[in-house]
């Protein structure tokens, strides 16, 4: 008979513990394969519009936009600028070295189809503009309104001064003298009659100074109401009639010749008489609403008439400058080349000389006399010093920019 068998009991303090069941077989794992990590989508932008071509129109329109801009900005400049420098402003506001350098530094480095004289015009009103912000200048000219005295003013100084006209060359000087205007416009010298005695007469009476020149052309226009054919008097300035003579006597022999004060009143004169015509420019007969009977007439094809900018005082040197001064020598043999002979012995270039004769009972002459330079360079202050002993009468006019002439 068979013995049952026995079951080992567990060691005391322990608990019996289930027997572990046998371990499964996993089946082979299979290779993984790789996929590519899945991109976020992003919303898709939509498609932004090509941007229009601009036209010829919208790109000016364009840049004079920005043209403005840069305008406003230089004018917002000149004003702090001249708030908080006192000596400053006055340097906007003179007529001086500083602007004219500015345009010259800027139509210099110009290039571009777009001729100097278009810059410097564009120019020339900017700086006018700009110094009105600080205050209004006054201009006196030989008037009315579209003489030659008066658009040799505004080749000067623009349309935004304040202009003021007077009858004669000697109360424009009077007018500066007196301080009713800041500047005066006088023409010195004609390249057909030469000097104008005038001008040169109150040099000599009254303490005003060249501060600027305008060397302009000067083209007469023979307007009126009437055909060429009918014309029977002809008005103009002396020196206008005189530029003209050759030119009248051969189209114009039996028209008698009147001289009045200005082309402008010439040219009034020629809207208001039947049968009047006058010598002007051909600004002053659109003005005045006449009709151009012929154009260009003076006999000098190159005519050109310079005109002295006075005020008082003379602007800063520009290393191309002209000096302008009178002087007083004894009436003797060799008194004048004695005077002459310092500006050699100098190496000064005179550009012009002129002489005068001196009112009163007693002989002699005042000399009137530009020479290259400033009246700050070294040379000329050693010919001053030396001239001042050799004569009776010296005084500097006034050191001013030389300038090219305008057409």
């Amino acid at each position: 008979m068979a013995k049952a068998s026995k079951k080992k009991k567990p060691a005391p303090g322990r608990s019996a513990r289930p027997a572990k069941p046998a371990a499964k077989k996993r089946p082979a794992a299979k290779a993984k394969t790789i996929r590519p990590a899945k991109r976020k989508e992003t919303a898709k932008k939509p498609a932004e519009p090509e941007e229009k071509p601009l036209t010829p129109l919208e790109k000016i329109a364009r840049i004079d936009h920005e043209l403005v801009k840069l305008i406003q900005e230089r004018g917002r400049i000149v004003k702090r600028i001249a708030a908080k420098d006192e000596a400053a402003a006055r340097e906007v506001c003179a007529l001086g070295a500083a602007s004219d350098q500015l345009t010259d530094d800027a139509v210099g480095r110009s290039r571009g189809p777009v001729s100097r004289k278009t810059l410097k015009a564009v120019f020339r009103e900017l700086h006018g503009g700009c110094r009105s912000l600080i205050r209004k200048t006054r201009i006196a000219f030989l008037g009315p309104t579209y003489s030659y005295s008066h658009l040799a003013a505004i080749n000067c100084f623009g349309q935004t001064v304040e202009f003021a006209p007077v009858g004669s060359i000697p109360a424009v000087f009077e007018e500066v003298n007196r301080g009713h205007s800041d500047f005066g416009l006088v023409p010195i010298e004609n390249s057909t009659d030469g000097r104008i005695v005038d001008t040169l007469d109150m040099f000599s009476r009254l303490p005003v100074r060249i501060c600027g020149e305008v060397d302009m052309e000067i083209h007469h226009t023979l307007l009126g109401k009437c055909p060429q054919s009918e014309v029977l008097e002809v008005y103009s300035r002396p020196q206008a009639l005189s530029q003209c003579r050759n030119w009248l006597a051969k189209h114009l022999p039996a028209a008698r010749t009147i001289e009045v004060t200005s082309t402008s009143t010439a040219a009034q004169l020629a809207r208001e008489k039947p049968g009047a015509a006058a010598i002007a420019s051909l600004q002053a007969g659109i003005y005045y609403g006449l009709d151009v009977l012929a154009e260009r007439i003076e006999d000098n094809a190159s005519n050109t008439t310079r005109f002295a900018v006075i005020g008082d005082h003379s602007p800063e040197p520009t290393g191309n400058d002209k000096t302008a001064m009178l002087f007083q020598v004894e009436h003797r043999p060799g008194g004048l080349a004695e005077a002459m002979n310092i500006f050699k012995n100098k190496g000064l270039n005179l550009t012009w000389i002129e002489s005068f004769p001196v009112p009163g009972p007693d002989r002699g002459y005042l000399f009137f006399v530009e020479l290259e330079g400033h009246e700050n360079d070294k040379p000329i202050q050693q010919a001053v010093g030396i001239l001042k002993r050799k004569t009776l009468r010296l005084e500097i006019l006034g050191s001013f920019p030389a300038t090219e002439v305008v057409e």
